[in-house]
């Protein structure tokens, strides 16, 4: 994976400031944005075509930091003393029994409304980078890279192997 994704930093970089500003407008910081980017790698959807290949955000790991965006929230607010970035969130009493346990006791899991939120900012920025690819000159390029990284695997070959030889009742393709 290295090599596709070592070809972009550069591109990252300037997204990364472009896109400074919707993170400044949605309800994370940039800490917690910084967080999110850390647990989110990139794939390419369809890298085999040019017209439907598309840059997407791979979030699984996004459930696993949840906890840890909610601690930093709390810490930003007991340091200043201010309210929570979202107009909906709670206030600093609410952070402060959230951090200690006090509140919020039916909630076993990441906060979905959360999750679902940096899910869509990250591919956002998937879609705002693979646009200055575009703009760029670059996508091709990259999209060609991902595909010779290995990152992308077509099985339909050996599949398509298995099933002629098991229709025509022949030994499968991967037997002795």
């Amino acid at each position: 994976m290295a090599e596709w994704t070592d070809a972009i930093v550069g591109d990252r970089m300037a997204v990364d400031q472009q896109f400074s500003n919707r993170i400044a407008g949605s309800e994370f910081t940039s800490q917690q944005w910084g967080l999110i980017m850390t647990a989110t790698s990139f794939d390419i959807e369809q890298p085999d075509d040019p017209e439907d290949a598309r840059l997407v955000s791979d979030t699984e790991k996004l459930p696993g930091i949840m906890p840890e965006l909610d601690n930093i929230q709390a810490q930003m607010g007991m340091a200043g003393g201010g309210g929570s970035r979202d107009s909906g969130g709670p206030g600093i009493v609410g952070q402060l029994k959230s951090a200690l346990g006090l509140g919020d006791s039916g909630s076993d899991g990441p906060d979905e409304a959360k999750l679902q939120a940096a899910e869509q900012l990250t591919q956002e920025y998937a879609t705002e980078l693979q646009s200055h690819l575009e703009q760029k000159g670059k996508w091709e390029q990259v999209r060609i890279a991902y595909q010779e990284s290995g990152d992308w695997e077509q099985p339909r070959q050996l599949l398509f192997s298995r099933v002629c030889f098991d229709s025509i009742g022949h030994a499968s393709a991967g037997s002795d």
